[in-house]
């Protein structure tokens, strides 16, 4: 890992030109902690959420032992209290390090990605390929729920403002799946757009729809990695709506041939979030 300049986002090759190497370098990965944005939402060690962070990595090739190029569809599955998680451009520069760098099979590469990974973010992590003959298996699915971007709301603020989050709380509680195709945020050094779509699910308090509309455009100039903006959006949900049981996910759009999709939850149904890939995906 990189260990002689300081792991934040503004010293990584976020921005900065890069030279591609195409044989194995571990250590390209470049770890951001992700204790400071957590302090500045006023999250401590004891998390109020469990859940996990989702990357598929459409752009993997490596050689046989013969020198014959290979590819294959990566699902990278991270928990959520890793203490790191780890720059995008780096990642990219990582698998793009395996090129021209010869293997013995998938369980080489495997190997390899899971031992990696694991080290850069701290915790272990699942790596799951999915090879050419598996292709036609996989399927498009869009997130179920109540669509929020049916309101015809006025909006005047882009950034996140909580204050917008209400929920009728002298009601009986209810459960309800509402979902918006309309997050959009930027990246936390280069302010490239990113690109997303969001499903909440939560029992509790009924809340106020338009406004949870509002604010979730309200990250459309919101300067802040993926993984953030989730664990902010539940943050909020959670302090200003006070629902029961709240679970957050997001599906955003792949960059660099990577897409990263966090899932924040506080109850479980004993199944994780569905890694089918949306239609912007």
């Amino acid at each position: 890992m990189t260990d002689s300049a300081p792991n934040t986002p503004e010293h990584s090759l976020l921005g900065k030109p890069a030279t591609y190497k195409s044989e194995y370098d571990a250590s390209l990965l470049f770890p951001i902690s992700r204790s400071g944005k957590r302090e500045e939402i006023g999250l401590g060690s004891s998390l109020p959420f469990f859940g996990v962070d989702i990357w598929n990595a459409y752009e993997i090739s490596w050689l046989n032992m013969r020198g014959k190029p290979q590819v294959a569809i990566a699902a990278i599955t991270v928990p959520a209290d890793s203490p790191n998680i780890i720059e995008s451009k780096s990642f990219k520069l990582y698998l793009n390090s395996f090129n021209q760098t010869r293997l013995a099979g998938t369980d080489a590469l495997v190997s390899l990605l899971q031992a990696d990974l694991s080290a850069g973010f701290g915790a272990a992590v699942q790596v799951k390929l999915t090879t050419p003959d598996q292709f036609d298996k996989l399927a498009m699915h869009e997130l179920q729920g109540q669509l929020l971007d049916r309101l015809d709301v006025e909006v005047d603020s882009y950034t996140p403002n909580p204050t917008l989050l209400t929920a009728n709380v002298d009601e009986p509680a209810v459960e309800e799946t509402l979902i918006s195709h309309l997050l959009k945020s930027n990246c936390l050094v280069t302010g490239q757009p990113d690109w997303g779509s969001v499903q909440i699910h939560y029992v509790g308090p009924q809340i106020n729809q338009e406004g949870l509309l509002q604010y979730l455009i309200g990250f459309r100039d919101h300067n802040e990695f993926h993984e953030q903006c989730v664990e902010r959006i539940f943050v909020d949900i959670m302090r200003h709506c006070k629902p029961q049981k709240l679970s957050v996910y997001a599906r955003y759009t792949r960059r660099g041939g990577l897409d990263i999709n966090p899932w924040r939850s506080n109850f479980s149904t004993g199944q994780g979030p569905d890694n089918r890939r949306n239609a912007r995906q």
